[in-house]
C-alpha cells in the first residue's frame, strides 16, 4: 500500500485517504494533550502558519498508548487543542502507533523509516515524520526534538 493510498478518520468522524496531501511535504505526528512534550503543540502550529502556503502540512494523531495521556474524546480533544494552542493544522482520530493494533499509517511510517538499530517501535508521543512532495519518508525525528529543528530539514523540500 502506498502512503497516499492508506484511510484515515478525521478528528470529526470522516474517512478520507491521504490523497489530499499528495504534492505537498507533510510533518505526521502522533501527539497527546497530558504529555510532557504537549508544548510541542505551539511548535507545530507556528510551522505550519508559517509554510502552508508553501506546501507545509502538519498532520496530527491523537494516541493513548503512553502512559494514558489521550484519554479525551475527540470532541474534547478538539476543544483542547483550539482553546490551548490554537491548532488550525488537520487532527485525526485517535490511534494506536505500536502493536498489533497499530494503525496502518504508522506500521508504514516504521517501516520506511525505522528508529534507532533498527526497532520499528515508536517510543513515546510526539514522535515525527517528515515526508517530501512524492511520498518519500524522509526522516523520522525523536519525541525530544522541538518542532524547530524539523524545520532546518523541511525548507530545502518546500522549495
Amino acid at each position: 500500500m502506498a502512503l497516499y493510498d492508506i484511510p484515515v478518520t478525521t478528528l470529526r468522524g470522516d474517512d478520507v485517504t491521504l490523497a489530499e496531501y499528495r504534492g505537498q511535504v507533510v510533518l505526521i505526528v502522533n501527539v497527546a494533550s497530558a504529555c510532557g512534550f504537549t508544548p510541542q503543540y505551539a511548535g507545530l502550529e507556528r510551522l505550519y502558519r508559517t509554510y502552508r502556503s508553501r506546501g507545509l502540512v502538519v498532520l496530527g494523531f491523537p494516541c493513548n498508548q503512553f502512559g494514558g495521556q489521550e484519554p479525551g474524546s475527540a470532541t474534547e480533544i478538539e476543544q483542547f487543542c483550539l482553546s490551548t494552542y490554537d491548532v488550525t493544522f488537520p487532527m485525526f482520530a485517535k490511534v494506536e502507533v505500536n502493536g498489533r493494533q497499530a494503525h496502518p499509517l504508522f506500521r508504514y511510517l516504521t517501516r520506511q523509516r525505522p528508529g534507532l538499530l533498527g526497532s520499528r517501535a515508536i517510543k513515546w508521543n510526539f514522535t515525527k515524520f517528515l515526508v517530501a512532495r512524492d511520498g518519500t519518508v524522509v526522516r523520522r525525528y525523536a519525541p525530544a526534538t522541538p518542532p524547530e529543528q524539523v524545520e532546518h530539514d523541511l525548507i530545502p523540500l518546500l522549495a
